[in-house]
C-alpha cells in the first residue's frame, strides 16, 4: 500500500489534501517536474529511502517558495506529505506514478542525473574538448 492510499495517513486535523491514485493527471505531473527546485526535490526524495522533513532541504528560494514547489509536487501526485510532530515530512509517490506512468519517473530522474553530470555542480556546461 502506497502512502498516499493509506487512511491512517489522511485523517487528522492537520491532514493535507492529495490527489488520488485515479486522480494524477500525467500533464500535472510533467508540470511538476519541469521546475528545477521541484526537480532537485524530487531527485533528494528519490536517494533518500524515506521521508523527508521539508527544513531539511536547502534550495536556494525562500521559504514561502519552497513551501509553494512542494504543494506544487503534492497537489499534482508527485509526493505525499504527511506532518510528524511540528514537521512536514515529504515521500516520493513512485509506486503510484510508475502504476500510472511506467518508466516515466526513472527516465525523468536518469535524465536530470545526466543533466547534472553534464553541468557540474556549479551549473556551467562542463567542456568536454579538453
Amino acid at each position: 500500500m502506497s502512502a498516499a492510499a493509506d487512511p491512517a495517513a489522511a485523517t487528522g486535523p492537520r491532514a493535507l489534501a492529495h490527489p488520488g491514485r485515479e486522480e494524477i493527471r500525467i500533464e500535472d505531473v510533467l508540470h511538476a517536474l519541469a521546475d528545477p527546485v521541484r526537480l532537485r526535490i524530487v531527485r533528494r526524495l528519490s536517494g533518500a529511502g524515506e521521508g523527508q522533513a521539508c527544513s531539511r532541504f536547502d534550495l536556494p528560494v525562500s521559504k514561502s517558495t519552497s513551501t509553494h514547489h512542494f504543494r506544487v509536487l503534492r497537489e499534482s501526485g508527485v509526493i505525499h506529505q504527511i506532518y510528524r510532530g511540528t514537521a512536514k515530512v515529504s515521500c516520493l509517490r513512485q509506486e503510484d506514478l510508475d502504476a500510472l506512468f511506467p518508466g516515466l519517473l526513472d527516465s525523468v530522474l536518469r535524465a536530470a542525473d545526466h543533466q547534472a553530470r553534464r553541468l557540474g555542480e556549479d551549473g556551467h556546461v562542463q567542456r568536454t574538448d579538453g
